[in-house]
């Protein structure tokens, strides 16, 4: 009798843990249309919850039209680290879905690894890059299987003109470091 209810005590324990954990990555998760907690569903109205333990502020651009012009809401940690730069779909509008989230922490990474951090090669090795557009200073490469798109300075690429000139992936180094990761929300 004791060893069965030792087998079920270890279960529940097993169990528990295997949750917890679960929840722990659900909070620093990046995929398609999810960044933690927020799916394609959350409105602007539920960050301050989400992020109850953290620092929510609204750069709205009403408030100031000369710094933006769209509505932004940056979340920073307690120690005043930036962790998300959020942009709704709607201006001004608290029911409002999200429409992109720029990613600046490195503990929100992808099933397979991916987070700010990652060097190029760590996303060609795991993802498929569908496209890549040349700005100015960065290249961006867009994933589609995230709905993402993946910002690296030219600087990295070893391209000192400022031009738009056209990148190919065979011209990004494997160890060219990552700028910005921004997840979009359709």
């Amino acid at each position: 009798m004791k060893s069965a209810n030792i087998k079920k005590i270890s279960l529940l324990i097993f169990v528990s843990l295997l949750l917890i954990q679960c929840k722990e990555e659900t909070n620093y998760t990046l995929g398609k249309e999810q960044v933690g907690k927020i799916t394609n569903t959350t409105q602007i109205q539920e960050l301050e919850s989400i992020f109850k333990n953290d620092s929510l502020v609204a750069h709205l651009s009403e408030d100031n039209v000369a710094e933006s012009s769209y509505d932004e809401y940056l979340v920073y940690n307690k120690e005043g680290d930036h962790l998300l730069t959020i942009i709704p779909k709607v201006e001004q509008d608290s029911s409002s879905t999200i429409d992109n989230i720029q990613i600046f922490d490195r503990n929100y990474k992808t099933v397979k690894g991916l987070s700010i951090k990652s060097k190029f090669s760590d996303i060609v090795s795991n993802y498929t890059v569908n496209k890549v557009q040349s700005t100015f200073s960065t290249a961006i490469l867009f994933v589609d299987e995230l709905n993402a798109t993946i910002t690296i300075d030219k600087k990295e690429l070893g391209i000192k003109d400022f031009g738009t000139q056209k990148i190919d992936l065979d011209q990004i180094p494997d160890l060219a470091k990552i700028k910005r990761i921004t997840m979009w929300f359709k």
